[in-house]
Order: structure tokens, then C-alpha cells, then sequence
């Protein structure tokens, strides 16, 4: 399902009893962070604020805070709909047509790919139903000051368009904004980020345009960590099965989604860096103050009735969780293209997602995992993963019990334990020196008589499959209560 307007997401929401809309006017000033950071930790609903204090927006924030909203948002069931469907285009791209029939289907395939996926150009939209041009200001957005310590208020879900300044190629990027004054914004692009480059290379001042709200699906689009050549707008309208309109900016040649609520359009000049932050982080601390460009507006349209979505971030759970589960669910097809050894794959938000990665794999010679590990710190954004660790194809990676035992009782630290080195989230503090760091990497494979082990590796402790069916027959008889899991099979 394609939402033709975030308001359309919210009735969706409240429909499958995953909203609470709050009338009380609560404070964007600290108060609904307090608020949400409490439901967000019960795992409870999506938030609609009808009237924050000092406001007439609507705020929306934990609208991604579970995996059925998640799903929810990407218009499918469950988040594995979507991978089902990379996995096919994947399967049929990869096999070589051998007959008419076949190239019929094969291309049938693709050319529809193709035609649900571009975006379309389009002469107006809702985004345009208001259009300030003289002074537009941001003190009608109800923009979070989500923490005690933080540098000031922060957008903290934007859809930053920018263009390079040398190829022309469109990035759409998040990036927090901090609220300097009604007209500029910090624009916290870090190193590695594409909006980092266009600035680098820019030549002097360029484009931006922030869009907020609009279809989830496109929030999401601009968090997945995509191909450089690989357009956010384009992968969206896959993820949507529906092409993303777009209508051309007031104040410059952008191109930004039709269906947004709000639209901040303006320019950033790589040599007005200001203090930005600090901010209370995903990671669970403050990240420091450093310098950032900064976002001069010169327009903002809007609907008539927007919303304005938000998120906070902070010590996990938080609602960025099942963002991030929705990229590990969804790009694991892509990554066994790569590495078709890879079972599974699990980024726990506990650990920040990039601090560890866990995997399974189907291992097949002496040293595989170490394979494996090097590989992975050589793919896109998991090239920040502090700790990995490889386990056989028989674990269940998302069970964080059965990791722990696996790891502690198949690890010989000396013997298991890879040291190297690498780059580091931006945000990573842990590290001597910023951006760049030691890694570890954790064979917690069974060990084969091939790579030295020669003592015999025991067996998993395991109850007959006749003695356990037999049990259930009879569990009714002994009063002990619902039939419980399996035991310790």
C-alpha cells in the first residue's frame, strides 16, 4: 500500500489499534520526550500530539516504534514481504533466460520493476497548498528540545535533497537539524554521509531542500544504507509499488516529494560552519558540539493541515529499533549476493546496530569465519561494526541466550579472537582518535580437526524427538499448565 499523505499513515495506524492520540498539550521543550521515551520503553503505541504547547501541528512520533508499524509503513504485513520480494527480482535478474518464453518473463519481470519504480514529475501537489516566501519562518513547527544538555530544538526526521554539484546525482539523505533561529538550521551531515561529499565538493553555496512527513516509505528510504549509484526516490517507489511524485521547488531546481507535509527550501554554504550541538544520541550519551554547515531557508510551502513528524533517539530501545530492523530484514538478500554462505544476519539496537553484528553461516572450510568477518567490514555501512561475530547455520542469532552460551562455551579468546582496524561512526566515541579505530572479530564457529582443533568437539545436549512427542501426549494429564516451548531441545 502506497500512502498518499502521512495523515493517511496515521488513520492506518489508529485503524489497527496502534495510535493514541494525546489532547493534553504537552511541552515539545522536554516533556513529550519524557513522555514518549516511557512508551517507547512499555514497546505502547504511536503518538499523535494533537496540540502540543504553544502550537496548532499535530506532533507524530513513535509512528515506526514496532515491527507491525514498521511493516505498516512499507504498506506490507511483515518486513520479510519485502526481503520475498528483493529475493525474486534478485533470482530472476541472476538467472540466464534459455528460451523465448523465458526472456518474456524475465524482461516482463524487470520492465515492471521499472515502470512502478522511477519517480514522475508533476505539475503541483499538497506540499504546495501554502507557499510563505517572504520571511518564511520555523516557530509553527513544534521542533523537539528532546534532551536536558541538548544544544537547542532538533528536527530529527528530515528527507535532505541535495544534488553533486559535478554529476548532478540526487542523494536524499537524514540528517538532524538543529533550530539555530526562524530561518537556520544546523546540518549535521557527517563524514561518510553523501550530503557531507556534496558539500566538500561544492564549490560554494548549493540547493537544499527538507522535506518532512509525506508517505513513511519515504522516510525509510532515506535511512537504508543503498548502493552511491542506487536513488533513494527510486528505491522507494520500488518499496511502494507505486512512483514517487515529484514537483519542482519555488526557489531553486530540486525536485522534492508532492506528497510532503512540509517543505524547507534554502541552501547550505560549505564555508558558514557553526557550532552544532551537543545532542543526546542515539548511542545513549551526548554527542559533542563541532562545527557543521548551516541551512539558510527561503521557503517553506506546506499543506494546509500538516503534521509534523519527529523521533527521539537516546539510550536503547528506542523507536529507531525497527528502522533498523527493517534494513537488516531487507538487505540481507542483497548481502548474499555477496556472501551466499550468510544464513542470517542480526544488528541488535542494544548494541547501536554498528557496535556488533551477528551472523550465521553455512561453514564450509578452515578459516571460513575469518572469511567472513574481513568480507563484511568491506560492505557499505557495516564497515563501522565494532564487533562481529560468526556462528554456525544451526543458531538462532536473534535468541540473545542461545548467542551467549554459543560465544561463551566456543571461544577460545586467544585462539578465536581477530584484532584490526578500520573506520569509525562518526559518533563513536570509544576510539582514540575520531572516525578511526580497532575492530574484533569473534569465531564462535564449532572447531574442525582442519584448523587444529583435535580434541573432538562434543554434542548439543538434546532430548529424543520421541521422548518430547511423547511428553506432549501426556502433558495435559500432569497439571503443570499450558504446554510450554520444547523443553531445552
Amino acid at each position: 500500500m502506497a500512502f498518499s499523505s502521512l495523515e493517511q499513515f496515521v488513520q492506518r495506524l489508529e485503524q489497527m489499534g496502534e495510535l493514541k492520540r494525546i489532547s493534553y498539550p504537552a511541552d515539545p521543550h522536554l516533556e513529550i520526550t519524557e513522555i514518549c521515551d516511557r512508551v517507547v520503553k512499555g514497546r505502547g503505541p504511536a503518538l499523535l500530539f494533537e496540540r502540543p504547547k504553544g502550537y496548532d501541528i499535530p506532533l507524530l512520533t513513535n509512528a515506526f516504534g514496532s515491527r507491525k508499524r514498521m511493516s505498516a509503513a512499507l504498506g506490507v504485513d511483515d518486513l520479510e514481504d519485502v526481503a520475498r520480494r528483493l529475493e525474486d527480482l534478485i533470482g530472476r535478474a541472476m538467472r540466464m533466460p534459455r528460451t523465448l518464453g523465458d526472456k518474456v518473463g524475465l524482461g516482463g519481470a524487470l520492465l515492471g520493476v521499472a515502470a512502478t519504480a522511477p519517480p514522475r514529475k508533476v505539475s503541483d501537489g499538497p506540499c504546495k497548498e501554502v507557499i510563505v516566501r517572504n520571511k518564511p519562518s520555523l516557530d509553527f513547527i513544534p521542533i523537539q528540545t528532546c534532551w536536558p544538555d541538548d544544544g537547542g530544538p532538533f528536527i530529527t526526521l528530515p528527507l535532505v535533497i541535495t544534488r553533486h554539484p559535478v554529476s548532478g546525482k540526487r542523494n536524499v539523505g537524514m540528517y538532524r537539524m538543529q533550530k539555530y533561529d526562524s530561518c537556520t538550521t544546523g546540518m549535521h551531515w557527517q563524514l561518510h554521509k553523501s550530503g557531507a561529499e556534496h558539500s566538500r565538493v561544492s564549490p560554494g553555496p548549493f540547493p537544499v531542500a527538507v522535506c518532512l512527513g509525506g508517505d513513511p516509505c519515504l522516510t525509510y528510504a532515506a535511512t537504508a544504507p543503498l548502493p552511491p549509484d542506487v536513488d533513494e526516490l527510486l528505491f522507494a517507489g520500488w518499496l511502494r509499488q507505486k512512483p514517487v511524485e515529484l514537483v519542482k521547488c519555488e526557489t531553486s531546481d530540486l525536485e522534492v516529494p508532492a506528497t510532503s507535509d512540509i517543505v524547507l527550501e534554502g541552501y547550505v554554504d560549505p564555508a558558514d560552519q557553526r557550532p552544532e550541538g551537543p545532542f543526546g544520541d542515539h548511542t545513549g550519551y551526548y554527542s559533542p558540539q563541532e562545527l557543521f554547515p548551516a541551512f539558510h531557508i527561503t521557503c517553506i510551502t506546506h499543506r494546509k493541515k500538516p503534521i509534523y513528524p519527529s523521533t527521539i533517539v537516546g539510550r536503547p530501545p528506542m523507536e529507531d529499533e525497527f528502522l533498523g530492523k527493517a534494513t537488516e530484514r531487507i538487505f540481507l538478500p542483497l548481502m548474499r549476493l555477496v556472501l551466499p554462505e550468510v544464513v542470517d544476519l542480526h544488528l541488535p539496537a542494544e548494541a547501536c546496530f554498528h557496535n556488533l553484528v551477528i551472523v550465521s553461516i553455512r561453514k564450509k572450510w578452515p578459516g571460513h569465519a575469518y572469511k567472513v568477518m574481513n568480507a563484511l567490514w568491506g560492505l557499505g555501512q557495516i564497515m563501522f561494526a565494532k564487533c562481529i561475530l560468526v556462528v554456525d547455520e544451526n543458531v538462532n542469532i536473534h535468541d540473545p541466550v542461545e548467542v551467549m552460551w554459543r560465544v561463551t562455551t566456543s571461544v577460545d579468546p586467544q585462539r578465536d579472537i581477530l584484532f584490526t582496524r578500520g573506520p569509525l561512526d562518526h559518533l563513536d566515541h570509544s576510539g582514540e582518535r575520531q572516525f578511526f579505530g580497532s575492530k574484533m572479530g569473534v569465531d564462535a564457529t564449532r572447531k574442525w580437526e582442519s584448523e587444529g582443533f583435535t580434541r573432538g568437539w562434543p554434542r548439543d545436549i538434546e532430548m529424543s524427538a520421541e521422548v518430547r512427542t511423547r511428553v506432549d501426549g501426556i502433558w495435559d494429564q500432569l497439571g503443570l499448565g499450558p504446554l510450554p516451548g520444547g523443553g531445552n531441545a
